[in-house]
């Protein structure tokens, strides 16, 4: 009877130290860039490529940690719906829907064609596409903040064209998920986007539309104090509904949080969650880190490659953004464009999606993340520059401050 015991407390004892070990390390890398005034995700990265089998080997990819892992990708997708609303796109205009829409079409066009001409499959090609595809709302909008423009004309463009992409990102993932399980045949390919469509369809138009006519349904029930546990069910419920029909958990914890955000109880519940959000979505980024196979950089020709799909996920986006926003004015129109193409965390999740499934290889791996870190740090000091050049009606918009 004593054997068991032990057996199972050193099991624990040895993943709390690994949990610890990342906590600590995902922390300090967080700490490290705030200082830099650069987006910490990079940090936990970094972070992850120090203490993983890259550098130091001291922690590996248990169980425990993936499972860690998983909860803080979910949560950190449902954190942004929270912060993501359907009526958001009606406020911003026709400008951020077609900023949306060209800003992803170019990017996916672009990274279709690209793995297609380095002889990829078809599903590894699609994810390299959707990897170009989404702007991180995080970053940018952190970025609006700190210039003072998030209310401005240019700056609500940007967060409106930003839940554009998001939304067809999400689509374009699960198509890609569901090419990647069940083949690339055409019948099977209609199936996927019909499912898809209809999922997305059903709970972002039709459970938002039922959360704002019942705005209190979080609040009703009597086993929870506050609306939190509610949310966090229906969070996990729909991540574990979405991975249960073939598509990706994220496109449900996704979903879950645009239906919270509709509610009444969208501000307490953001409160609430803020601490699972500080605490998860960490271990997700370090484990990132932890995968990425600096060997593969550093073969030949691979360096080249990164430069090349960073060149090409900054141009196309940047166009396509562009294109739709010229109407704002050359100005207004060039700080949408750069203002899009930051992929921060977007392209890092489609990239673990792409590896756990077996579609794109270490080498590619580590180009979409590379891709997707480069763009992140290009795009903050580019935006201060030409955030000086925007009129003084937009970048004065008395809407622009953030709020303390």
């Amino acid at each position: 009877m004593t054997g068991l015991p032990l057996a199972a407390g050193s099991v624990a004892a040895e993943a709390l130290v690994d949990l610890f070990v990342v906590l600590v390390a995902a922390k300090i890398g967080d700490e490290i860039f705030k200082r830099l005034r650069q987006p910490t995700i990079i940090g936990e990265i970094l972070a992850g490529v120090l203490v993983g089998p890259a550098v130091f080997g001291l922690v590996d990819l248990t169980e425990v940690l993936q499972v860690f892992a998983e909860l803080g990708v979910v949560f950190l997708l449902f954190w942004v719906g929270l912060e993501t609303r359907i009526t958001d796109l009606q406020e911003v205009g026709s400008s951020a829907l077609r900023t949306g829409v060209l800003g992803v079409l170019l990017p996916f066009a672009g990274g279709f064609g690209v793995g297609l001409a380095l002889g990829e499959s078809p599903s590894t090609s699609m994810f390299l596409g959707a990897a170009l595809v989404a702007t991180s709302v995080g970053i940018t909008s952190a970025v609006l903040i700190d210039l003072g423009v998030l209310g401005s004309r240019s700056g609500r463009t940007i967060i409106g064209a930003a839940i554009v992409d998001d939304i067809l990102a999400m689509l374009l993932l699960a198509v890609a998920v569901g090419v990647a399980a069940g083949g690339t045949d055409v019948v099977g390919l209609v199936v996927v986007v019909m499912l898809a469509l209809a999922f997305v369809a059903f709970f972002a138009l039709g459970g938002t539309a039922a959360m704002r006519k019942w705005p209190g349904t979080l609040a009703a029930p009597r086993f929870s104090e506050s609306p939190l546990l509610p949310a966090v069910i229906l969070c996990l419920g729909l991540a574990a509904l979405a991975a249960e029909i073939g598509l990706a958990a994220i496109i449900g914890a996704f979903l879950a949080g645009m239906m919270v955000a509709e509610t009444k109880e969208q501000h307490p519940v953001e409160e609430e969650v803020a601490p699972l959000y500080a605490f998860f979505p960490p271990f997700f980024f370090v484990a990132i880190g932890m995968q990425i196979d600096l060997g593969a950089l550093a073969r030949p020709g691979t360096v080249l490659l990164l430069v090349g799909v960073t060149a090409l996920a900054a141009v196309t986006k940047f166009v396509g953004a562009w294109l739709g926003a010229r109407s704002l004015g050359k100005a207004e129109a060039a700080f949408v464009g750069v203002g899009m193409v930051p992929r921060g965390e977007v392209g890092i999740i489609v990239a673990g999606i792409g590896r756990a499934s077996g579609v794109i290889g270490e080498r590619m791996f580590a180009i979409v993340v590379g891709m997707s870190i480069l763009t992140t740090l290009l795009v903050p000091p580019l935006l201060r520059i030409l955030a000086r050049r925007l009129p003084a009606e937009s970048a004065q918009s008395p809407e622009a401050a953030p709020q303390s």
